[in-house]
């Protein structure tokens, strides 16, 4: 290649502009305005409900490629397991359930997602009474960036997804003479999460 036009090619590379670098911006979990929720059938005719205290964790994402960018690391305290009945929640608590003195978390962390800012599919290992599984949650969200009263950016989420808490080795039930089971096997779950970020000043 002659010297002048190789010149030329190196210059007009320089001068071409250059990809724009990643914005990945790292959200925090508020717990106190944030929640997660299920929902189970109960002796064939009505679903039982239950909550845990809000979820702790973190989210990261690029607002220009959130389906690219997306990392989701989020945990819940098991032990918080609330259906409002305390005899249920000592079952539930116990080695009968989620046995929370052996495994007193849940966790999940994301490992791929799919669709566009708005209507996520994020699938993710889902850890719960030991047992780990790949999940896929529904997720409607981010939304916009706003400011709270104390001028600190927040953005929400709501993740949905169903799952089989026999693969998580939650085994134990009871059959009706009716021949159905007390406690079902889907669990709906519904995560609602708040985040916040500080802002350096």
């Amino acid at each position: 290649m002659r010297p002048a036009l190789a010149l030329i090619i190196v210059s007009t590379a320089l001068a071409l502009p250059l990809p724009a670098r990643a914005q990945t911006t790292t959200w925090t979990i508020d717990a106190g305005h944030s929640a997660a929720q299920f929902a189970v059938r109960h002796m064939i005719v009505s679903n039982v409900k239950g909550e845990f205290n809000g979820p702790t964790g973190t989210v990261a994402f690029d607002p220009a490629n959130v389906p690219g960018t997306l990392r989701v690391e989020a945990s819940i305290d098991a032990r918080t397991i609330n259906t409002r009945n305390a005899d249920r929640d000592k079952d539930l608590r116990s080695d009968l359930f989620f046995d929370v003195d052996r495994f007193p978390r849940i966790t999940f962390k994301s490992k791929r997602t799919e669709g566009e800012a708005g209507h996520l599919k994020v699938t993710g290992d889902l850890t719960m009474h030991g047992v780990t599984k790949e999940v896929v949650l529904d997720v409607e969200g981010p939304t916009p960036e706003i400011k709270d009263i104390w001028g600190s950016p927040r953005i929400g989420a709501v993740a949905k997804t169903t799952v089989d808490r026999r693969d998580f080795g939650l085994m134990y039930n009871r059959v009706l003479e009716a021949g159905g089971a007390v406690v079902g096997d889907q669990v709906s779950i519904s995560i609602d999460l708040e985040l916040t970020r500080t802002v350096k000043k």
